[in-house]
């Protein structure tokens, strides 16, 4: 089997779908699949490219055996939705012209830049080859949840764009079972959608003594850390979190965000405004570092804001810190809750609820008997969740559909 997969975000870049697409597409490759990459320069999340690259119209690369495609596309920071929409969409005319003439037997495209889809799409009319939505996020309706549109007419017309694409598409790949539930709901056939979660590296991800050597350097010995690592977005709610960290009276909590993201420097900015001793900000790590910092901290957080859209969401974190056996302090609703809640790997607070938050804190922090068995059971979801077991589940899937699809000829 060919596969041609089309995303945004790629390595060296280290969010969330530039993780699971690299890990599934290694999997890939070793049950003797071939694999193209096309994707843009690596930029994300301040827009500026990775040293060693260039914003070209064609370059390629091979990485751990895949075949990776870089193609130019209008390049901005990850803030004010104009100049996005320019970036995700010339990205996707790119990849569309540079698609067509890819060997392939099926086409991938991953949103939520869901602009690439609309690749995916235009390659499969034309090479007459079926293709795959890997739906990551139910955009634009998030970008209406957060606010960062608000131009309705607009939402609407690409609300209808984005159903037709489900319609369209030979098969429907969902993060979530609410996602699914949410495509059958607006009348997308159940017979085309299948879900693979998210998970964890188990290989990269597993239990481990904390780097001391990190924490002296961080000046965080004998401290409680709560760790925050990833997106500093819209989404993410961490205004919430640090307006809420000026309640806490204990010295020996300390919390630590490690990431970037539109909004890094308006809540560093209300840190400093509130004088808060209790935080520390860090830049970005790559992904190989991620489990050092992972081993430091004694709870993982992990929340979003207050919204039924975002009770269909699963954060990525939640299994990565579990591998590391590492409690989630959980701030979502939906099914991410009832992960956490069904593995006991954590505790859960309503989101945008500072009482509730702080009371959770403080129950993992004093309370050494919930938090024992919260690490003890993150082991049972990590298991669960082993991203290796997923990428085989997701090619497993695309075999058995392709072997039935008369349009694949291989």
């Amino acid at each position: 089997m060919k596969i041609l997969f089309i995303t945004d975000n790629f390595p060296p870049e280290v969010n969330a779908p530039a993780t699971r697409t690299y890990e599934h597409c290694m999997e890939w490759i070793k049950q003797g699949v071939e694999v193209t990459i096309i994707t843009c320069a690596p930029n994300f999340p301040h827009g500026n490219i990775y040293a060693g690259y260039k914003n070209k119209s064609y370059q390629k690369e091979q990485l751990d055996g895949i075949e990776v495609i870089r193609v130019w596309s209008y390049i901005t920071t990850n803030s004010g939705f104009a100049k996005r929409v320019v970036d995700y969409f010339s990205f996707a005319f790119m990849a569309f012209w540079v698609g067509l003439f890819q060997k392939h037997d099926i086409v991938i495209a991953t949103s939520p830049q869901f602009f690439t889809t609309w690749a995916a799409w235009g390659i499969s009319k034309i090479r007459r080859k079926p293709w795959v939505f890997e739906l990551r996020d139910l955009w634009p309706e998030s970008i209406r949840t957060v606010g960062a549109m608000k131009h309705e007419r607009a939402l609407d017309w690409l609300e209808k764009i984005e159903l037709g694409l489900y319609k369209d598409a030979d098969k429907v790949i969902a993060v979530t079972e609410a996602f699914k539930s949410n495509l059958i709901q607006r009348g997308i056939s159940p017979e085309k959608i299948d879900v693979v979660t998210n998970g964890s590296n188990i290989d990269l991800f597993f239990p481990r003594e904390k780097d001391y050597g990190l924490l002296q350097s961080l000046n965080l010995e004998n401290k409680f850390i709560i760790g925050y690592i990833g997106t500093h977005g819209m989404a993410h709610s961490l205004d919430f979190i640090v307006q809420s960290i000026s309640k806490i009276d204990d010295e020996n909590i300390h919390f630590l965000f490690i990431g970037d993201g539109s909004m890094k420097s308006k809540i560093i900015e209300m840190a400093s405004r509130l004088s808060l001793k209790n935080i520390t900000f860090l830049d970005p790590v790559i992904k190989d570092e991620v489990p050092r910092y992972l081993s430091i901290i004694d709870v993982s957080l992990a929340p979003l804001i207050k919204s039924d859209t975002f009770k269909t969401v699963i954060p990525s974190k939640i299994f990565e810190a579990s591998a590391m056996q590492k409690p989630i302090l959980l701030g979502v609703e939906g099914q991410a809750q009832e992960i956490i809640e069904h593995y006991g790997a954590g505790l859960c607070f309503e989101p945008e609820n500072e009482k509730d938050f702080l009371a959770k804190v403080n129950l993992l922090k004093n309370d050494q008997e919930v938090y024992d068995n919260c690490k003890e059971r993150c082991s049972h979801l990590a298991i669960d969740y082993d991203r290796k077991k997923l990428a085989i589940k997701f090619l497993t899937l695309l075999w058995q559909f392709t072997n039935s699809n008369n349009k694949c000829n291989f």
